[in-house]
């Protein structure tokens, strides 16, 4: 294994050598981040996944409304030369789409499906993208677009409810201290066996 500076160098002169890179980022002394263009990440994760890069740690997206856009964001890790690299490329907001990873990371699926689930990115060559994951009977924009406003979306699902403006103590005695205390000392009975020490 080589020093963290080194594994740096060579992640750069290997991305570098692959691709046009349109933004770098050094984002600490383990992780760097490229930013490319969408027509070359299939080439160059296969490239950092041949070279170790075999790790999908993560995938997800970043709305950037002002700009129209969504940035999709891959997170690969290698276990021999231990440096996260982030691979990093913007795509339109209004309809986006990009090509699943499936064939390069099979692990990606679920990956593609909760980023299609969170932000409604399509991911074309994953038969399941559109498959709910977590947000079982959704119907709504998805939720962490900036557009989507959860204030209107609780006020349009939920009853109102009428809160006290008035704090009121409901244990006066504070039982949950003694409760605390009565537990705490079992524990220790237990962990000593019952001796003090």
């Amino acid at each position: 294994m080589t020093n963290s500076i080194n594994n740096l160098e060579l992640v750069k002169e290997l991305v570098s050598k692959t691709t046009t890179i349109l933004k770098e980022e050094n984002i600490d002394v383990q992780q760097l981040a490229f930013e490319v263009n969408t027509c070359d990440i299939h080439h160059v994760l296969s490239v950092l996944k041949s070279a170790g890069w075999k790790q999908l740690s993560y995938l997800s997206a970043v709305d950037w409304p002002d700009e129209n856009k969504f940035e999709v964001v891959y997170i690969l890790f290698n276990w021999d030369k231990p440096v996260y690299v982030q691979i990093r490329t913007k795509i339109d907001r209004e309809n986006p789409s990009i090509d699943s990873i499936l064939p390069i990371f099979p692990g990606a699926k679920y990956y593609e499906r909760e980023a299609h689930e969170f932000f409604g990115i399509a991911f074309p060559g994953n038969p399941d993208y559109e498959k709910q994951l977590i947000l079982e009977g959704w119907d709504d924009i998805p939720p962490l677009r900036k557009d989507f406003d959860p204030s209107a979306y609780s006020d349009r699902k939920f009853p109102s409810r009428e809160y006290p403006q008035d704090y009121s103590v409901t244990d006066e005695k504070n039982h949950s201290l003694e409760k605390r205390a009565e537990r705490k000392a079992r524990a220790e009975r237990l962990r000593t066996g019952g001796k003090k020490q």
